[in-house]
């Protein structure tokens, strides 16, 4: 990892703690990642979130007055709310993605389960993602939560990260071995 994203990621982990564990004092988990949900799809859909959060020519008021608005919009969590007025205050909030990954993997930790990476060339359906979370979870002997993704450059078949386990069945990946075993006996 390199130095300036292990900081990122080390200012994330103790804004993550802090706000987790304030929020399982309060038995509010389960309104904790509900808001992370709907943050972390606000932050995929939206430019102009994503601009706010990375924007250096945006001062801090203006970011704590907008972040204050959207938390207020989503209805977040009063500790959520406030973490992010802080991070703004102190020009933090680009590492929102990794305070929301952290959060959720501490949130899944603690209700044991783990988290799936799943990436496929289309999207999957409902019963597909769940075939598959039973066969994870029979696999890893854990609740699987998957996160899934679309790739269409994989072709076809799927890629599964499970902490730092890997299967990697996609079409692409196959034709690559193809392709360098052919290049060893030419």
């Amino acid at each position: 990892m390199s130095e300036p994203a292990s900081i990122s990621s080390g200012i994330a982990a103790r804004y993550a703690s802090a706000v987790f564990e304030i929020a399982k004092e309060n038995n509010a988990l389960s309104r904790l990642e509900s808001g992370l949900d709907d943050l972390a799809t606000a932050l995929d859909d939206s430019a102009d979130l994503r601009d706010l959060i990375n924007s250096p020519l945006i001062n801090r008021e203006q970011q704590g007055k907008a972040i204050a608005a959207i938390a207020d919009a989503m209805k977040l969590q009063p500790v959520l709310k406030k973490a992010l007025g802080l991070m703004a205050q102190k020009r933090r909030l680009f590492i929102l993605p990794s305070l929301i990954a952290q959060l959720r993997a501490m949130i899944a930790e603690d209700k044991g389960e783990v988290t799936a990476e799943v990436t496929t060339a289309k999207a999957l359906t409902k019963a597909q993602t769940e075939k598959l979370a039973a066969a994870l979870k029979a696999s890893v002997g854990k609740d699987v939560k998957i996160n899934a993704a679309v790739d269409k450059d994989i072709i076809g078949g799927l890629i599964v990260k499970v902490g730092s386990k890997m299967i990697d069945t996609s079409i692409r990946s196959k034709l690559s071995s193809l392709q360098n075993a052919m290049k060893e006996v030419g």
